[in-house]
């Protein structure tokens, strides 16, 4: 998960940390959550077990052809760049906000991924930079672990060390559980049907 997402279609667009709410539900409003899914006061994790060796579905999350394959929100048109080593690595991502239409002035834009964790085979998270200043500083992930029947995939959204300005504005979190786990959906389909696709 990448995206910064929408607000309910007709919201006016937020210009910055005094307008509330500007990408997403209001807490509360998320509807019941499954046994796996956890939220905190700053952090939203859902789990789904997957049937693949973990270094196989960390290759894909290192890749950022990989991240397109798998969103679920239809805004990851492409992406720019090689596979990701270690914290610090980027990618660009180009987006295109006609899937939500909530923000329909924004257009296609791009945004950077940029690497704050990387344990191989384990652990992969980052944060996303884009146009909206200041930069939120909120954090996606995924903690992959070994399980009987594959991997046990951790998708997490945590805004504990955002910008101090939209922790105030009270915006999170700016994507509702749905979207991670309709993501891991992907991701197991994906991952069944082969990718990396593998050479003809």
């Amino acid at each position: 998960m990448l995206k910064q997402q929408g607000a309910r279609p007709g919201r006016p667009a937020a210009r910055g940390p005094g307008s509330r709410r500007p990408w997403g539900p209001a807490p509360g409003a998320l509807g019941a959550r499954c046994q796996d899914e956890e939220m905190t006061a700053d952090r939203i994790e859902v789990q789904r077990t997957i049937a693949a060796d973990p270094a196989v579905i960390f290759a894909l999350l290192c890749d950022p052809q990989g991240h397109v394959a798998i969103d679920s929100s239809g805004m990851l048109m492409d992406a720019t760049g090689e596979p990701v080593t270690g914290v610090g690595d980027s990618f660009v991502v180009h987006m295109d906000r006609q899937a939500l239409n909530d923000y329909p002035e924004m257009g296609r834009y791009e945004v950077t991924v940029t690497i704050t964790r990387f344990v191989p085979g384990r652990e992969i998270a980052w944060t996303v930079l884009g146009r909206i200043r200041p930069q939120i500083g909120h954090v996606y992930g995924y903690l992959l672990e070994p399980a009987a029947s594959g991997t046990l995939v951790t998708s997490y959204y945590d805004w504990s060390s955002a910008d101090p300005e939209w922790q105030k504005a009270q915006i999170f979190p700016v994507i509702p559980e749905s979207a991670l786990r309709a993501t891991l959906g992907i991701l197991a389909r994906t991952i069944a049907r082969g990718y990396p696709a593998r050479p003809a």
